[in-house]
């Protein structure tokens, strides 16, 4: 099942094939101007975020260590778009995660601007280099360029799938944020948003598959670049008209905070149902499927071929998380 999703967000001829041969002169048309749309503005370089936060609570659990968090992924993980360390998603995570645990956080962070799925292999490496320094948490967010620069989506889950093996081999828990919805990308116009939307969703229904089979949770992020996003282009878009805003970031994550204190067990809400909130239990691709097309909804791996659809209540998180101790 997850082989025939991931082939059905093959870029180019499936998509073409859906809208006829016809309009392919007009989706070229619009990739020409979105290519001179996005990115007119200037990005700021993503600013460093590593360090401890939340030393407030080092006193209250003197015999804990800091909890060790890393974050992994494309320039939106890396938080480019943003000039302080404490608008990134990585602190803003950190910070909250600090505030859930009452305890000191160490993040780390090792996502590159512009990298691909393929690129994971080389951050996974990088932090588990040293034993010492093993994350007890990882967020990955990937698959925006992916899209963008039309890796095949089998390739893009393997190496995805392969990356969440070997930080739970390792002993780290794993949240992914899934592909974004990239038809809200404000340049970007009709057909093309569309066929934006749909290889992007499709591809995050993938990734869920792929993560899910290797002991990981995901997150949707399709639809909060969607309706929040579309709705408030300059607020929550950055200056290139492409990455988020301080406030965008804060958006997504408050929406994976949840999960991310949830594999800590450190949320106070439990894996059961809620039954008001729309929660199932579906088969895997299924849950994937309905995931992608609904922000902020979570997708646990059950007994197989089983998954938990949760949609955790959200709590807001500080615009701004300086860290208190900046490590080389």
């Amino acid at each position: 099942m997850a082989r025939r999703i991931a082939a059905g967000a093959a870029y180019g001829g499936g998509s073409v094939g859906l809208i006829g041969a016809a309009a392919v002169g007009v989706v070229l048309a619009e990739v020409q101007l979105a290519k001179r749309s996005v990115g007119g503005g200037t990005a700021p370089h993503a600013p460093i975020a590593d360090g401890r936060y939340g030393t407030a609570f080092a006193g209250r659990g003197a015999h804990l260590e800091p909890v060790r968090f890393a974050m992994l992924g494309d320039s939106t993980a890396a938080g480019q778009g943003v000039r302080r360390a404490g608008q990134t998603p990585a602190a803003l995570l950190a910070s909250g995660l600090a505030a859930v645990a009452e305890r000191p956080v160490d993040l780390r962070n090792v996502a590159l601007p512009g990298a691909m799925s393929d690129d994971l292999d080389r951050q996974v490496t990088v932090l588990l280099a040293d034993s010492s320094r093993i994350p007890d948490v990882c967020v990955i967010m990937i698959g925006a360029n992916d899209v963008t620069h039309r890796m095949p989506a089998t390739q893009s889950v393997r190496h995805l799938a392969t990356a969440v093996r070997r930080l739970r081999t390792a002993g780290a828990e794993v949240v992914v944020g899934t592909c974004p919805d990239l038809g809200t990308v404000e340049p970007v116009y009709q057909p093309l948003r569309w066929l934006a939307r749909r290889v992007s969703r499709q591809l995050a229904a993938a990734q869920t598959i792929g993560v899910i089979e290797q002991g990981g949770r995901t997150v949707s992020l399709g639809e909060l670049l969607g309706p929040e996003f579309a709705a408030n282009p300059r607020e929550l878009f950055g200056p290139d008209n492409y990455h988020p805003s301080a406030e965008g970031y804060a958006t997504a994550a408050m929406a994976v905070l949840p999960t991310l204190c949830a594999v800590m067990g450190l949320w106070p809400e439990t894996d059961h149902l809620d039954a008001s909130r729309d929660e199932d239990i579906l088969p895997v691709a299924k849950a994937a499927s309905a995931a992608a097309s609904e922000a902020g909804t979570e997708v646990t791996g059950a007994r197989a071929p089983w998954a938990l659809l949760k949609h955790r209540r959200r709590r807001r998180i500080p615009g701004d998380a300086e860290p208190a101790e900046v490590h080389p």
